[in-house]
């Protein structure tokens, strides 16, 4: 191994020993030092793109977060019902997220589960959303 090599190994071995906000403050320095930006090269090769070519469409989202937005007092006990179905939760832990939307019900579900997941819910009266991950 060269001499170079063996440099570069131990600035790689260095790196790998770093914590994430010793990175963040040799970033900095870095770009302080050399004037430059780490989002330059992002920048560039937007740039440098054809502009005949059409911007490759936004991936549609395959996984949801499901979120209980609002949930009517009128309707709190078809709702619990539907939040120990989905969660598997007991009913106090049911009725507290009942009580208090928002609150997540589910961190991530595949779209057509997250959908019926919707249904559900709409249907004993309660709103909720899903958001994209």
């Amino acid at each position: 191994m060269s001499t170079k090599e063996a440099n570069l190994a131990e600035i790689v071995e260095l790196l790998s020993n770093l914590k994430v906000v010793e990175l963040a403050k040799l970033k900095t320095l870095l770009e302080e030092t050399w004037g430059v930006t780490a989002a330059a090269p992002a920048a560039i090769a937007v740039a440098a793109a054809p502009a005949g070519d059409a911007a490759p469409a936004a991936a549609e989202a395959t996984d949801f977060q499901i979120t209980l937005t609002d949930a009517p007092a009128d309707k709190k006990i078809g709702i619990i019902k539907v939040i120990r179905e989905v969660t598997g939760l007991g009913l106090k832990e049911a009725k507290d997220i009942a009580d208090a939307p928002p609150k997540v019900i589910k961190e991530t579900a595949p779209k057509a589960e997250a959908e019926d997941i919707k249904k559900k819910f709409e249907a004993a009266g309660a709103k909720v959303t899903l958001k994209g991950l």
